[in-house]
């Protein structure tokens, strides 16, 4: 099952719209968008390892890009989604995006390109706080630049031998993923 599930993932990474789809997600994920980049540029890095540093390239410019529609909603629309930010369970994400803003300013749109709350809400905050938009602008190209050149890079590096490391293990790796997420979804009902 996780075998052929494997192949099909990496034929439509290989697939010549893969990178406009890998763009489109970036953008949308920077502003508004739940799903991280990162499950696209894995597996077209993994599928053609000498484009992977074309890829790292493609997703920061499109995650900047996004990130100025976030900064954008923050700036201008901040009072018409704060509902949706509540409904969604983002606000308190949000929250800690403000505090971290009013501590270190730059540095913080810089390290959530590595952070585990979702980018959006940086972006978001950032517009909703007024941030210079060079130094958001700065910020998230290293930040994100950073992140996805560094994953980009790991995958190139590892090239044929990663992608057939993880083939023969894809069982392995498949079925304890099935195990993490049945215990983060019996923790999260057990905690609430």
């Amino acid at each position: 099952m996780f075998e052929s599930l494997y192949l099909k993932v990496l034929r439509y990474a290989r697939h010549p719209h893969a990178p406009r789809y890998l763009a489109a997600l970036s953008f949308a994920e920077s502003a508004f968008f739940p799903v991280p980049p990162d499950v696209m540029l894995i597996p077209m890095a993994l599928a053609n390892p000498r484009a992977a540093w074309r890829l790292a390239l493609l997703t920061t410019a499109a995650s900047v890009l996004g990130g100025l529609l976030g900064y954008g909603i923050g700036y201008f629309a901040l009072a018409a989604i704060e509902p949706w930010l509540q409904q969604w369970g983002y606000w308190e994400a949000y929250q800690t995006a403000r505090d971290w803003f009013g501590r270190w300013g730059f540095w913080a749109v810089l390290v959530a390109g590595f952070s585990p709350i979702p980018y959006k809400v940086f972006t978001i905050a950032a517009g909703a706080l007024a941030m210079n938009p060079l130094g958001f602008v700065l910020a998230s190209f290293l930040g994100r630049g950073g992140r996805f050149f560094l994953v980009a890079g790991l995958i190139a590096w590892g090239g044929e031998r990663l992608e057939q490391a993880i083939y023969r293990h894809v069982r392995t790796i498949g079925w304890a993923s099935v195990a993490l997420v049945a215990v983060a979804i019996a923790l999260y009902l057990l905690l609430r």
